[in-house]
């Protein structure tokens, strides 16, 4: 069967917080300002209560609202796929399989919590949301949800692919949001930013301090974050219940699961159902691919930090590559982020999940490869989960081993055509960041 389908009714009622199960309990995020740990009440000024509560919950299953199973509705479940062609072109023994989150709204699994995320907020009497966007696609997942509860947004999205993605741009106007390029003149800490650098092509880190900062100063205006969270994790695993009852139904089983990860939403999604079955002995390895240029898991160090450059956020127990690590301006913005959430940080390591980075000009090599046999075209951060399975096929090659591979296709690449023009031009390269570099920016981590 080369696609496995379910039926509305037959998507998850509830999400699986993989809090519950971890082998050992996670520490605790710290207030940035008191450095102890962040209390209820200092996360209501920019969070509802409702999230908060998620946040922090050791619940193993968390009920999703009726309201947000109707408008997730629209699009899920997605498809499971068997990616027979690549399979045969590839000449592997290995099985491949893929989960699509592109037929969304928004085109990539980020609406799976923006939705969530929206609701809560407008249930508890919040109609206006800021946030940050790296590659668009979270901006675009929370410009639908915000639109669905009739509340307003605002996108500080990363100068460089404001620039790079304007179509990105384009739809989240059309879902009546306000997009600012970032680090823009609007908040204090953007301004401090161009005063420095000018020129500065952003990041991640200085656009959720934007975004914090107009939160924290205004009264009728939360913060929404597409990733890293605890909460926005768990509100992603319904793409992994899913594909579980899919396998069920073809009778496989995954060997390895591969996902792009960036913060962690889209490897937390898919994994982690999974992983509640390695906690039970069940043999399963997943892996969280990164960019070589951005290397928060490969490369970082495990400590304390802040998830953001102006130190407005809560200081988190992650691997990171420094607050104040500004990448280069590669073509997947959606994992220029400088370090990873707290879970996936945990889980790896503990050594429950492995981590490779991959370069640029493979991701975009075998992202065409993937359009050329399979018809979609993958966004180039999901195109780092292709290129890590394709080699890990052609390893099954050598071996003879009969492996069946699971990616998550976290996004289509309609948008993302600029960049796969300037690979075609051959106007990329591939960029690892220094190591010096990086010992420079783990320099400024926060005492704890």
């Amino acid at each position: 069967m080369k696609r496995v389908y379910l039926k509305t009714d037959e998507m998850p009622k509830q999400w699986y917080n993989i809090l519950a199960d971890l082998p050992t309990p996670m520490d605790p995020p710290l207030s940035p300002f008191t450095k102890k740990p962040v209390t209820f009440d200092e996360m209501k000024a920019i969070f509802p209560e409702s999230l908060i509560e998620q946040e922090m919950s050791d619940k193993r299953w968390i009920d999703i609202p009726e309201e947000v199973l109707e408008i997730l509705s629209l699009w899920r479940p997605t498809p499971l796929i068997r990616a027979e062609r690549l399979e045969e072109y590839l000449g592997t023994p290995a099985k491949i399989y893929f989960k699509y989150e592109g037929v969304s709204p928004a085109g990539s699994h980020k609406p799976n919590t923006a939705v969530a995320q929206a609701y809560y907020n407008k249930k508890e009497g919040v109609q206006r949301l800021t946030t940050e966007t790296g590659a668009g696609q979270w901006g675009s997942a929370l410009a639908f949800a915000t639109k669905m509860f009739n509340m307003e947004c605002r996108v500080y999205m990363v100068k460089v692919s404001f620039y790079q993605k304007p179509y990105r741009k384009s739809f989240m106007r059309m879902f009546g949001a306000e997009v600012i390029p970032s680090p823009s003149e609007f908040t204090n800490s953007g301004r401090a930013i161009l005063e420095k650098n000018p020129d500065s092509n952003g990041s991640l880190g200085i656009a959720i301090s934007e975004a914090v900062e107009e939160a924290a100063g205004r009264n009728d205006t939360n913060y929404a974050l597409g990733s890293v969270l605890n909460h926005v994790l768990l509100h992603q695993t319904v793409i992994g219940l899913e594909a579980k009852k899919q396998f069920e139904i073809v009778g496989d089983y995954p060997d390895m699961i591969f996902a792009s990860c960036g913060g962690g939403s889209n490897f937390g999604g898919i994994a982690f159902p999974f992983l509640a079955d390695k906690f039970s002995g069940k043999n399963v390895d997943a892996v969280a691919v990164e960019p070589a240029s951005c290397p928060t898991l490969t490369k970082g160090k495990y400590a304390y930090d802040y998830g953001d450059v102006a130190k407005l956020t809560p200081i988190m127990p992650m691997f990171t590559l420094g607050h104040d690590f500004e990448p280069p301006a590669i073509h997947a913005g959606g994992l220029r982020y400088h370090g990873d959430s707290p879970i996936v940080s945990k889980l790896y390591k503990d050594g429950l999940i492995s981590a490779t980075a991959v370069k640029q000009l493979e991701v975009f090599q075998y992202g065409t490869l993937f359009a050329q046999l399979e018809g979609i075209v993958p966004a180039p951060e999901s195109a780092h989960a292709i290129a890590a399975t394709i080699k890990e096929a052609l390893k099954c090659k050598e071996t003879g081993e009969e492996k069946t591979l699971l990616f998550c296709l976290s996004g289509h690449g309609f948008f993302d055509m600029a960049s796969y023009d300037a690979y075609f031009d051959g106007k990329l390269e591939d960029y690892e960041y220094p190591e010096d570099l990086i010992e420079e920016s783990l320099k400024n981590l926060p005492e704890v």
